[in-house]
């Protein structure tokens, strides 16, 4: 193997996983450092800088960087079940206990005459304004609602998202200079293009719910509900009931807020009831743990056959009993088990078994290209259209994804924007602002803490269920107090602290092999990376980290170190005798809109 090019940004970026697992590559570890300072506002600004919405992402994130999680892997041979730091939650921490963040905002800059129209007002489109907005662009944000948020604000219930995180954090970005044009629905797109738009942003989710044309929908259809749209309904105060006896279909976080939703409106008999199993459920697992949690049993391996009435009134639902098979591809296939066909009384069935893209307002003529799904064609990189001054992001792009997601997508169409405008090649993506600082302060000791802490994952306070339950407004996690943060901020292994080798001062004498907890360190004759992972102290098996491999020792040997399970501890640092092991935090800032621009000028001024 060639000596490991730590300069590339892209390594030690890998090594942190939970950054490269979130979609806008918040910097994990630091922020949780800094919750652990009780630096709140500090962790709260460096969430905002990547992901936009910490408070409401705090609550309600997917979490791709907790099944990342390093913690989870090392510990995989001390507990039964291993536990990915509450990364999360901590997030929420940080917005809960900061001080008034105003004045740390960024200020709009003078008019650069530009003017970007963004449809929707969710995350993917308030992320392109709070890119460009201070960059001197205007921006203005259309959305058919009165209050901007989008899908945040429609979508997810109360008790999970309290009304006043979406206002402040939305208002944040509105306060840039924003101009949000709400209850003003864009009706066509050709209209909206001869409006002399220097772009147009496309953030308009994927607003239809699907619907399940079975036997006995239309006669049934007053107690039929499909399930995005009776959330909206929820939440704008129209909906304030519903039956005693509930059945939700769909097996995603949609169908896990209905149930919950229907169980504080009168619903009494809850079940959802999905088709796959219930590992194979769409919906995340602390999503599904939280609905059993409030009694809601899931019912699996059910495929709804028809919707029982007499006359038009709703009394249940059929349905036949499968089992899963997989054939040599892992390809699934529900099979009939042959069992008669069960019938579930209910009163009201709510319809969540998916959402799909629906552009009625773009003119198939106006020239943006779609595909056989009804989907826009884009450039995966930039989130082009076939308009060149025209882009798509979050669901609107390439379907239902997330927040943290559609955060994403927002920042790169802002930088595509901002290149396209300034004349730039779209394709030459800004490189990310690295840096790598050494944490050495004395000879065995470190700017952080580096004991690993030996505690399991801390749960999060729920209200009491009597008061949970009665109420669609009262939220029911509670969030960590400080003193509980600290000490889930200390499960953090510090991923983001680089074990730094230099071979020219290492005299092989094995000191880092010896002390290193987890066997990580090997020093062994090189080879290709397949045989060289089967000759380690430990097999490297994990094929997704790489291995950091050293050039040419003075025996000819290498340093290989498997980067999957290190603790980031340090003692390989504090144990050799000649300092060839460094401590250095690596930090990594995605680049956004102007970047470019702002390197250019700093290194100007240097």
């Amino acid at each position: 193997m060639l000596r490991t090019d730590i300069a590339n940004p892209a390594y030690f970026h890998k090594v942190v996983d939970c950054q490269w697992a979130c979609p806008a590559h918040t910097p994990v570890p630091e922020y949780i450092r800094l919750i652990a300072q009780r630096r709140y506002g500090d962790a709260y600004m460096v969430n905002w800088v990547s992901n936009v919405f910490p408070g409401i992402l705090g609550r309600t994130c997917d979490r791709p960087c907790e099944p990342a999680c390093r913690r989870g892997r090392v510990e995989e041979s001390n507990l039964k079940h291993p536990e990915p730091v509450a990364i999360c939650r901590l997030k929420r921490v940080a917005a809960d206990m900061k001080e008034d963040v105003h004045a740390r905002m960024p200020r709009p800059a003078p008019s650069n005459g530009r003017r970007v129209a963004c449809i929707g007002a969710g995350p993917a489109s308030l992320t392109v304004a709070r890119d460009l907005a201070p960059l001197g662009y205007a921006v203005t944000v259309f959305d058919a609602e009165g209050r901007a948020g989008g899908f945040i604000r429609t979508q997810i219930p109360r008790f999970r998202l309290p009304e006043s995180v979406i206002d402040e954090e939305v208002g944040y970005v509105l306060d840039l200079g924003v101009e949000f044009r709400g209850n003003e629905r864009v009706e066509s797109m050709k209209a909206l293009l001869a409006q002399d738009w220097d772009a147009v942003f496309v953030g308009c989710g994927a607003p239809r719910g699907r619907d399940l044309q079975l036997p006995g929908r239309h006669e049934a259809a007053a107690n039929i509900h499909i399930g995005i749209d009776w959330l909206a309904s929820v939440s704008f105060g129209h909906v304030t009931q519903i039956g005693r006896r509930v059945i939700v279909l769909g097996g995603g976080n949609t169908a896990m807020d209905c149930c919950r939703s229907a169980r504080r409106l009168g619903g009494a008999d809850v079940k959802v009831i999905v088709r796959s199993g219930f590992d194979e459920m769409k919906a995340s697992p602390w999503e599904k743990e939280d609905a059993e949690r409030e009694g809601i049993p899931i019912i699996n391996f059910h495929v709804p056959k028809a919707f029982v009435h007499e006359g038009d009134k709703l009394v249940g639902m059929r349905f036949e009993v499968v089992r899963a098979e997989y054939d040599a591809r892992g390809r699934r296939t529900l099979v009939p088990t042959g069992e008669p066909e069960v019938f579930f009384e209910c009163d009201d069935v709510l319809v969540a078994v998916g959402q799909e893209n629906a552009f009625p307002w773009i003119e198939r003529d106006c020239g943006i290209d779609f595909d056989e799904w009804g989907l826009p064609v884009l450039d995966k990189a930039t989130f082009q259209s076939s308009v060149p001054h025209v882009f798509f992001g979050g669901d609107a792009a390439f379907g239902p994804k997330n927040i943290i997601t559609a955060v994403a997508h927002g920042h790169e169409a802002a930088v595509s924007i901002d290149r396209l405008l300034e004349g730039e090649p779209l394709a030459e993506r800004p490189p990310p602002m690295t840096n790598l600082i050494s944490q050495k302060m004395g000879i065995h000791e470190w700017s952080y803490d580096n004991d690993t802490s030996a505690d399991m994952r801390f749960q999060v306070p729920w209200a009491q269920a009597e008061r949970a339950l009665a109420s669609i407004k009262v939220e029911v996690e509670l969030g960590f107090d400080a003193a509980t943060a600290f000490q889930e901020a200390g499960r953090c292994l510090n991923c983001d602290v680089q074990t730094v080798f230099q071979e020219k001062a290492c005299i092989e004498c094995d000191a880092c092999v010896d002390i290193c907890p987890m066997d990580c360190i090997s020093f062994t004759e090189n080879g290709d990376e397949a045989d060289l992972r089967t000759r380690l102290k430990a097999p490297a098996l994990n094929l997704a980290q790489s291995l950091y491999v050293s050039g040419g020792l003075k025996t000819g040997r290498v340093m290989v170190k498997d980067e999957d399970v290190c603790l980031h501890c340090g003692l390989c640092a504090e144990r050799c005798p000649t300092g060839a092991w460094d401590m250095q935090k690596f930090l990594l800032k995605t680049a956004q809109a102007g970047a470019s621009r702002t390197a250019a000028t700093e290194e100007a001024a240097a």
